[in-house]
């Protein structure tokens, strides 16, 4: 994804959910939404992690202004 922030690892956009910072990055860089999503939803590969917190509420998710959004790949197995 690097490569879609112009080799930047942190980019700032606003929003209130994951599912507006996703609309937000994507909009200032074109291709993060196909990147992390399938249809309306985090693709199940993904994993969204909200100020050191790994959320299970996906695109719900609130976030505030100060909040430090990742999106890491999700783990599996046993």
């Amino acid at each position: 994804m690097l490569s879609l922030a112009g080799g930047r690892e942190q980019v700032s956009v606003e929003g209130r959910t994951v599912r507006e910072v996703i609309a937000n990055l994507n909009r200032a860089h074109n291709g993060f939404r196909d990147r992390l999503c399938r249809d309306d939803k985090l693709k199940p590969t993904i994993a969204v992690v909200v100020d050191g917190e790994i959320s299970s509420l996906g695109m719900r998710q609130k976030v505030s202004l100060e909040s430090e959004v990742q999106f890491l790949p999700a783990m599996s197995g046993g």
